[in-house]
Order: structure tokens, then sequence, then C-alpha cells
């Protein structure tokens, strides 16, 4: 395992147990970026670093019983947290590197990221994973349920030029990895960049 996977790790397995009761009202925001998604009935998507997997049940909700939910997550313990949770019973839990997906290519019909991007060791190679195992015409949402001032607030620092969520760096990005940028939110309530896996 990379030093910067190691990171991540230890980073999320000592915040697992408690990652939920420290963002409880984040739901509403899960939701409304699955709902950006345009999955139909019977769809195929993943939770790139699904986490506690709160994105599964909106996930589950919007593509059925005949659906198919996949969760990916680096930490043993975050997985750990989903099934206390009772939430892998919306998707299967798999504990693999989003860098790397054990996936079939042109597999799914949807990629969602929550969080993901600032995590990922090479973000264009990383991205070009997540296209891998996208259909043509199929759609990356990266999400999360602050924007980015608020976000780096938090941490206690400010937004700098070189913040890859920021429109004129994720953009090209994107494109240099296989996807076309179709919608860009950047407020106080969510970050939500969408995109077009290219055919």
């Amino acid at each position: 395992m990379s030093d910067d996977h190691t990171h991540v790790q230890e980073f999320f397995t000592t915040r697992a147990a408690d990652w939920d009761a420290r963002f409880p009202d984040d739901g509403p925001a899960y939701a409304a970026a699955v709902g950006e998604l345009g999955l139909r009935e019977g769809d195929r998507v993943l939770d790139a670093g699904c986490g506690t997997g709160r994105a599964l049940p909106p996930l589950r909700a919007a593509v059925g019983p005949s659906g198919v939910v996949v969760a990916a997550d680096l930490t043993p313990a975050m997985l750990a947290a989903a099934v206390r949770a009772g939430r892998h019973r919306d998707g299967q839990l798999l504990l693999a590197d989003v860098t790397a997906l054990p996936l079939r290519t042109e597999s799914l019909d949807a990629v969602l990221g929550a969080g993901l991007i600032a995590h990922l060791p090479n973000p264009a190679e990383n991205l070009r994973e997540l296209a891998r195992v996208v259909r043509p015409g199929g759609t990356l949402a990266l999400f999360h349920p602050i924007g980015r001032a608020a976000l780096a607030a938090r941490h206690g620092r400010r937004i700098t030029p070189d913040d890859l969520r920021a429109e004129a760096n994720l953009r090209p990005l994107l494109a240099a990895s296989g996807w076309d940028m179709t919608s860009y939110v950047d407020e106080d309530a969510r970050f939500l960049a969408l995109a077009t896996r290219r055919g």
C-alpha cells in the first residue's frame, strides 16, 4: 500500500466510529446529490470511497430492487461502521482501492464520489480508472455536503488557487481523464460537479 493510501486509511480509521455522529445532518444533501445522477430503475452504480455508506439508501431507492449498488472503500473501519448502521442491506460493500477497482470495464452506469477527490493520490489517473468502469454516456458526481469555502473554514484554512475542486482546475482534469463536465455548483450548502463519460 502506498504512503498516500496508508495516510488515508489511518485518517479514516481513527474517525470511523463517530463519523456519522459528527455530521448528522448530511442525509438530505446526499439524497439531493444522488438525485442529480439521473439514475433509473435497474441501473448499476458505484459509491467510490463510500465511507460509512451514507449514500447507499438513496442510491438503492434510485435504482430499485433490480439495480446494482456497489460501495467501495479502502478503510475496513468505515465499512464496519456502514454495517453497524445497517447500510450493507442497500448495497454490496467492497474493501477496495478506487484507484484500481476490481470491476469490469464499462460495467456501471454512474459513480458517486462524495468527498473523494481530495484523497486521490493521482487524481488524473484515478479519475481515468473511474471512467474505465463506467459505460460511455454514464455519469460521475463529485460531491461534498458543504461547499469549498465552508470546508476550508472547517479545517482552519482558506481556499487556494491550486484547489482541485476549483472549476478552473477540475474541468480540464476531468477532460484529461475521459469525462466532460456538465454542471458545477459550489455554494455553502454543497459542492457538486457532474460529468459525463465520453464515448
